[in-house]
């Protein structure tokens, strides 16, 4: 199915059923009184996060919903019915965005949660409501009131624990394959991801975490370049960020560090609360540097991105490196969750770099 992260659409609510004006008539009783029932209430339209969805292309072929309007009053005391409402289910992370003003209408992040996004209009009121011992004879009634008409922005953010950021080839595709169900497209030239793909990595029984993989980020992505900063928006609600960096580029000109320095200037161009987040920077593709070497890329690119936090070095085609990762995620994941610092790092440990002051990030 076709990934679809954004739609526009109309939403009308219903209109309020006009309140009735009738007098009652029957033989033998004079002065009858007034007897114009209410008119009902239009219908609602309502928004409600479905985790069955994963993405929002229901709303490409259909945009104008509508809710039923409310019936009439009549006589002999007869209340019109109120309109039907109207449900819209929605992915899980949608936001509902009122298209011209911009305001937030509604944060779907919860599975079952439903809001209203269109009210629908009150129903008039009918001359019976206006009776009273010195008007015995009302003959006034109101319409019913129009319903809300909206244009909406709707806008999916996936949600996730963890999400994975870097260039294109940079192995983010191979890296949630090795560790997680997600089985992405992977191929040997760049943009083979084009929209993002989640993952579920079971770290033991009973304990698992959700991975995001995303479009790789090149420079230039904030005036347009490769696919921009449209998928960006997905690692937003995510707890931390995986940095890739290919230790072992195919062109002999590309500088891994100055490509991760890039990376994170998109991000600070994009959301600087995103680039805040806690970022761990994992050195993906050893096997590609020979034996001998790799302890020297390795510290080489430590020192000169001087990156405070920790730093893997691993390999995702080969699965090496990959449970200690995985490990260390899930304690920093679980030490958040309960209100407690993530694990203290060793700064002997080879998997981290010294905690010194960085000027990348």
């Amino acid at each position: 199915m076709k990934f679809v992260d954004e739609a526009h659409i109309e939403v009308f609510a219903g209109n309020g059923g006009n309140g009735c004006m009738s007098f009652r008539r029957e033989k033998f009783i004079p002065f009858g009184g007034p007897d114009g029932g209410d008119g009902g209430r239009g219908g609602h339209v309502y928004a409600e996060a479905d985790s069955n969805l994963n993405t929002l292309i229901d709303f490409r072929y259909q945009r104008l919903f509508r809710a039923r309007n409310g019936e009439h009053g009549r006589g002999a005391d007869q209340f019109g019915a109120a309109g039907d409402d109207m449900l819209l289910r929605v992915p899980v992370g949608t936001l509902v965005r009122d298209e011209d003003s911009g305001e937030l209408i509604a944060d779907l992040a919860t599975p079952g949660q439903r809001v209203i996004i269109a009210q629908g209009g009150n129903g008039g009121l009918g001359n019976l409501r206006f009776k009273s011992s010195t008007n015995r004879a009302p003959r006034q009634s109101t319409p019913g009131q129009p319903g809300e008409q909206r244009r909406l922005l709707l806008e999916l953010k996936v949600l996730a624990d963890v999400g994975l950021l870097g260039l294109p080839n940079a192995g983010k595709s191979t890296f949630i394959a090795a560790v997680s169900n997600a089985r992405p497209k992977i191929a040997d030239y760049p943009f083979t991801t084009l929209h993002p793909q989640l993952g579920v990595v079971r770290v033991s029984q009973g304990r698992s975490f959700v991975v995001a993989d995303i479009p790789g980020l090149i420079a230039g992505a904030a005036e347009g370049a490769g696919l921009g900063h449209q998928f960006l928006r997905h690692l937003q609600r995510t707890r931390l960020l995986l940095h890739l960096v290919d230790v072992a580029p195919f062109d002999p000109e590309a500088d891994p560090v100055r490509d991760a320095r890039n990376v994170v200037a998109e991000l600070k161009k994009y959301d600087p609360e995103l680039a805040a987040k806690p970022r761990w920077l994992v050195l993906n593709k050893l096997d590609m540097v020979e034996p001998h070497e790799r302890a020297a890329r390795v510290s080489e690119i430590r020192r000169r991105l001087r990156h405070k936090g920790p730093v893997y070095a691993i390999s995702a085609l080969a699965r090496d490196g990959l449970e200690p990762l995985l490990r260390d995620i899930d304690q920093a994941l679980r030490g958040e969750a309960q209100g407690d610092e993530a694990p203290a790092v060793d700064p002997r440990d080879p998997r981290f770099a010294a905690h010194e002051p960085h000027d990348e990030s």
